[in-house]
């Protein structure tokens, strides 16, 4: 088998056999097929797209070309939800404990962030002594002790998408649609979970900025993971706006904890117990989605849901003092209320904008090598068809430093335009994308 002949075959509008793709990532992931081949084949895949098949066999590829986590001493069907990105969004640290109070264990890897804001692992370190080392013992006896535990992520998971994604980041050949699905779920099949519920963002705060293409990526993940065997279902969410009210680390780690009281937004508890309905479900928890919402609002209801993370916090070193008194989570020093400059209806928000000013407060890493200043951030007091006045605080800046603070504030401002017409809000949710097709809800 040569490369070349490969090649020509996908230029050539050909479909490649499993044998092929397997031949393919093996030889790219040891070396042995250099960059300049790897460029080529990608882009002829742009140029002539990849069928389903094709999309699954090369996404099992990339999942077994390095660690595949081996969760079977893990007792019950394990479950993984994973987000395609967004700001604000904070709903793993919800629905989690959620879904471990009702017995159905989530082993959850996750990492870091890179851009807005921090990832789960980052959220998670503002419990002072909170730790993701894990042993894969550890990791395996909480699990099987209170049904949760979340680690970062191995570095051999997955390699050949590493590789392959720093060559596309380069080469023009990022925004396919079956090479973004198969660098998603690549990782989230190698951790091991047999479940899989995503959450595909949509908006002006997502990687996939409208509705169109963020159904396509849906359908697509969700047909890899069922041709892999592992029930998967993706839950499309509004990210016209940042989730909840908090972006920022230990602020979004408090909103998540009022959450889990009963007294967090309306959009992000209702974002969280869809998606965690679905864990259910395709655990077989429950016969329905509108089964498994009942009995997540009954773990809110009677705190069970809470004590599972307090539980959750303490057994990873974490003082779960916090969870039970979320004030002492830190701050910044720099309380700034950011004021509408006019009367009118929030028209629209430029999310990823939101993202910026967080990240520019020191909230977020450029590099991956950044120091994230956990304390800082935004609270969103004005979201999309609120009406405002002028001079009225539409967000609330925490700062550390005076200078992010006035850049920050630009940012921010220039996010919100303020309109005489009142618009309709978006919906939170807009469709449920299963192995039977879509359901849409907004």
């Amino acid at each position: 088998m040569q490369m070349y002949d490969l090649i020509n075959k996908k230029k050539n509008k050909g479909e490649l056999s499993k044998e092929e793709i397997d031949f393919i990532i093996e030889g790219y992931t040891k070396g042995d097929i250099p960059d300049y081949q790897m460029s080529a084949f990608l882009m002829a895949i742009c140029l002539n797209k990849m069928t389903h098949e094709e999309t699954a066999n090369f996404t099992l590829a990339m999942a077994n070309s390095g660690d595949v986590l081996d969760l079977s001493a893990i007792q019950g069907i394990k479950v993984d939800k994973h987000s395609t990105g967004g700001v604000g969004d904070k709903t793993s640290l919800i629905l989690s404990p959620m879904v471990a109070t009702l017995g159905i264990p989530v082993a959850k890897m996750s990492g870091r962030g890179l851009g807005h804001t921090g990832g789960t692992i980052d959220k998670l370190e503002s419990f002072p002594g909170f730790s993701t080392s894990l042993s894969s013992q550890q990791f395996i006896d909480n699990i099987n002790k209170i049904k949760l535990a979340i680690v970062g992520q191995t570095a051999n998971l997955a390699p050949a998408d590493k590789k392959i994604y720093a060559l596309r980041d380069v080469t023009a050949t990022v925004d396919n649609m079956s090479l973004i699905a198969s660098s998603i779920m690549s990782k989230k099949i190698a951790s091991g979970a047999d479940v899989i519920v995503l959450d595909v963002k949509t908006g002006s705060g997502a990687f996939m900025k409208n509705y169109e293409d963020s159904l396509a990526l849906a359908k697509e993940m969700v047909q890899i993971g069922n041709l892999a065997g592992k029930p998967t279902y993706a839950v499309i969410t509004d990210m016209n706006q940042p989730l909840g009210r908090a972006v920022g680390n230990a602020l979004e780690v408090r909103e998540a904890i009022e959450t889990l009281y009963g007294k967090g937004p309306e959009d992000l508890l209702e974002v969280s117990i869809t998606l965690a309905s679905y864990m259910l479900l395709g655990a077989g928890r429950v016969s329905s989605a509108e089964e498994g919402r009942a009995l997540l609002l009954e773990t809110i209801e009677n705190r069970t849901a809470l004590d599972k993370m307090a539980q959750f916090i303490h057994a990873q070193g974490g003082d779960d003092e916090f969870v039970y008194n979320p004030t002492l989570l830190k701050t910044g020093k720099i309380k700034y209320e950011v004021k509408s400059p006019s009367d009118g209806y929030v028209k629209e928000i430029k999310t990823d904008e939101i993202g910026m000013a967080s990240s520019i407060l020191g909230g977020g890493r450029i590099t991956k090598d950044s120091k994230i200043d956990l304390s800082v951030g935004i609270v969103i007091n004005k979201k999309l068809g609120d009406k405002v006045s002028k001079n009225e605080t539409i967000a609330t800046l925490y700062a550390n430093d005076d200078q992010k603070r006035k850049d920050a504030k630009k940012r921010l401002l220039n996010a919100y335009t303020i309109s005489k017409e009142k618009i309709k809000k978006p919906p939170y949710i807009y469709c449920i994308v299963t192995k039977d097709g879509v359901m849409n809800i907004g």
